[in-house]
């Protein structure tokens, strides 16, 4: 077996809460409409914003308080009223100001692993936020690298481990969505290794590759270290 050289780990729900914010504002959301339309119809204006709009902001909380708007808009036929459109900046805001929270394990498995490999924080998203919640997480020092990507796919993968290691048969990529932090590397020639978080965006949903030999799903990261003993001792 390649030896494991490289290491990356995604950020938001694999390092860091994430996720649960999003859905406390989604219902926030909800109830500042719930006279206009039901939860369920609402929900799915606002994924269907979230889609259309991801090639136009990105991910991360800028993009959906923008989409958020642009449903309400929709919702009530152009009538929202401004404090509606106010409370969702507000709530938006309040998110990007919301402190770092880190998931167990985390450190403690970035920590075992940076002395004999080569760490990468490979994450999509807003710039500035990623940057306030790595800085706020005192994880960055640990990491050799900081990718900040727009998208994750397997062209970005293949360059990312060319540029910060040994290509992508010595890398191995952790993360909590399926479709971007597992199926995107291994497709790119890495292993991909599912840490699961319990809440999943909709749009980073993909069935698990469990016929692929490079596909691992761990219980929590820290199994992560163990695994990547047992890579490089095979």
């Amino acid at each position: 077996m390649d030896r494991i050289t490289t290491i990356g780990f995604d950020a938001d729900d694999t390092l860091w809460h994430n996720e649960r914010f999003f859905r406390l504002t989604q219902d926030h959301f909800a109830g500042l409409l719930a006279e206009y339309t039901e939860r369920e119809t609402l929900m799915t204006r606002l994924l269907e914003a979230e889609k259309r709009n991801l090639a136009r902001y990105g991910y991360g909380i800028k993009g959906f308080m923008l989409s958020m708007i642009e449903t309400a808009i929709e919702v009530t036929d152009q009538r929202v009223p401004a404090p509606v459109i106010a409370e969702i900046l507000s709530t938006g805001q309040e998110m990007l100001r919301h402190p770092i929270e880190l998931l167990p394990h985390a450190e403690e498995s970035i920590r075992a692993l940076a002395p004999s490999h080569r760490l990468v924080l490979i994450t999509k998203g807003d710039l500035l936020d990623q940057e306030r919640k790595l800085a706020q997480s005192s994880l960055g020092d640990l990491f050799d690298a900081i990718e900040i990507v727009s998208e994750k796919t397997p062209e970005t993968y293949a360059r990312i481990f060319i540029r910060h290691g040994d290509g992508a048969e010595h890398a191995l990529m952790a993360g909590n969505s399926m479709r971007s932090d597992v199926v995107a590397p291994i497709m790119a020639g890495a292993w991909g290794v599912h840490v699961p978080h319990g809440l999943e965006w909709e749009i980073e949903h993909a069935e698990p590759p469990f016929a692929h030999d490079r596909f691992r799903a761990l219980r929590h990261l820290g199994e992560l270290p163990d695994l990547v003993g047992w890579i490089d001792g095979c």
